[in-house]
């Protein structure tokens, strides 16, 4: 695969995001454009390893055929290479800009040297195919006459959704929010990625025969822990329709549900009842429908000093929202200990390097404030409240965590503690599974986290013909994963419906 000789030659050199300057002043994507013969270079560093655990279980979830495409694309057959590239990943468009890449982590060039550079010759694949006119509609040869709903058009829902239409069946995906896209429209700010992807291949998908109902809720909206409402619409709407679960289940022969793992997790400390506290995804949602109606955002931080807990991809795209609005200052807490420079010896290749990173957030931080926004090691222990009942900072204590305690894995360094003023603050803590009203609606087995009981690779829930994947299945997870389950998901509905399946793994 590649160059023979290419891993020793060229060293590694990744497509650089836009300078911090410029893209600090707008929600663009961030991304930069490689030219082919970089890309070329790069990908002739694969090695022609005999395992290549790039595409194995530490790897890509798709199972990414990486050394093939890698290979194509250093001789100059981008066509034959998104063809590889579609044959596993449905939407290689969005992992190539969000996914963090396990399959680098697990390259075996990886062991003594920088990865080769997967993900940046993944997109430019992908992209090149769109920008070609190569990527079309795929409709089914012929209709089985089954009928198939899907509940969440997010990743794992639209990817269900493509495969069982490829198969022949009739489907129809229902989101509660006014776009398609679930985590993909609402979860991911523009400037990682643009909105118009997702809303190019939900129109091929349209092409190719899926139906998507927006605006409609199945089963009954759920309160959020602290009494909090989940805002998934726009404030102003009211055109939101509910079906009743049993309702839907009763016009399909089939019902799929992948519908997240939206219930953020809380911090109820004292103090939590101020104004001015926000779970991540309420304020991101908010951002880009703004960015949408070309309107002021309802949850502004321009000029505001902003406080992030928790870390992880959402916190930085809170980050990267707040630094957009023009936040006066931002500071984000991280309850664990700053993390190595190298691998440990208990974190070996091939698994995830547990390694200290740098996302575009925190260097666009680092721009414009002269310093990482992070503090690692804090515990957060009550907000501070104003007399009108507004947040004005939070009190913190670090967190010793080479000395446990007896409730906690960690104990509190005596005389550490520290009053951080804001004005906003935002959890970026997680979430901890999927809403209750409709799993209790269709009377569906939960496991010991709370997530739809529906084991791999059956995927069927306690109640048949109900089938669960991605995120309220598995719990919070990457886009990837969405993709791997939404595509298996599909493989096992085709099994029960017509008793053996006509969706290969690869097709």
């Amino acid at each position: 695969m590649g160059k023979v000789t290419g891993f020793k030659e060229y060293p590694r050199a990744i497509v650089p995001y836009r300078t911090e300057e410029e893209r600090l002043y707008d929600f663009d994507e961030i991304f930069s454009r490689a030219d082919a013969s970089h890309l070329r270079t790069q990908g002739a560093r694969c090695m022609d390893c005999g395992v290549p655990f790039c595409q194995s279980d530490d790897g890509c979830p798709v199972d990414n055929l990486i050394p093939e495409w890698n290979d194509l694309v250093y001789r100059g057959e981008w066509r034959a290479a998104l063809d590889r590239l579609h044959a596993t990943n449905n939407f290689p468009e969005f992992t190539g800009r969000v996914c963090p890449a396990p399959c680098e982590g697990a390259c075996v060039l990886g062991i003594t040297e920088p990865a080769v550079t997967i993900k940046d010759i993944e997109q430019a694949i992908v992209d090149r195919g769109f920008e070609e006119g190569w990527v079309t509609p795929v409709q089914p040869q012929q209709r089985t006459g089954f009928t198939v709903a899907v509940v969440g058009s997010g990743p794992a829902g639209l990817a269900a959704a493509d495969q069982l239409n490829r198969a022949g069946h009739e489907v129809t995906v229902y989101e509660r929010a006014d776009r398609i896209g679930g985590l993909l429209m609402y979860g991911i700010p523009m400037m990682k990625l643009d909105k118009c992807l997702v809303e190019r291949r939900v129109e091929l998908l349209c092409q190719s025969g899926v139906k998507f109902v927006t605006r409609t809720s199945v089963g009954e909206p759920v309160a959020l822990p602290g009494g909090h409402a989940l805002n998934i619409m726009d404030e102003s709407d009211d055109g939101t329709r509910h079906i009743p679960a049993q309702e839907l289940l009763a016009c399909h022969d089939a019902l799929v549900l992948a519908i997240g793992a939206t219930v953020p997790r809380d911090l109820p400390i004292p103090g939590r009842e101020a104004s001015g506290i926000y779970f991540a995804m309420e304020y991101l949602t908010r951002s880009t429908q703004s960015l949408y109606a070309d309107t002021k955002p309802s949850i502004d931080a321009a000029g505001q000093r902003v406080i992030v807990i928790g870390g992880g991809d959402t916190g930085a795209d809170c980050i990267g929202t707040a630094l957009r609005q023009g936040c006066q200052s931002i500071v984000n807490f991280e309850l664990l200990d700053r993390p190595p420079s190298d691998r440990a010896p208990d974190n070996p290749w091939p698994q995830w390097p547990l390694i200290m990173r740098s996302d575009y957030a925190h260097s666009e931080a680092q721009h414009r404030f002269g310093k990482d926004p992070r503090s690692y090691s804090l515990l957060s222990k009550s907000f501070l409240v104003g007399d009108l009942g507004e947040v004005l900072g939070v009190q913190t204590v670090e967190v010793d965590w080479t000395r446990p305690g007896d409730k906690a894995p960690f104990t509190e360094v005596e005389g550490s503690e520290q009053d951080w003023p804001c004005d906003l603050v935002f959890l970026s803590m997680g979430f901890t599974g999927p809403e209750r009203a409709l799993l209790d609606q269709l009377g569906l087995d939960c496991d010991p986290r709370s997530n739809i009981l529906a084991a791999a690779p059956g995927y069927q829930s306690s109640r048949a013909p109900i089938f669960a994947a991605g995120d309220c299945r598995r719990g919070q997870s990457l886009v990837v994963w969405a993709i791997h389950e939404g595509r298996e998901v599909a493989q096992a509905v085709d099994d029960y419906l017509r008793g053996r399946s006509q969706i290969s793994a690869v097709a």
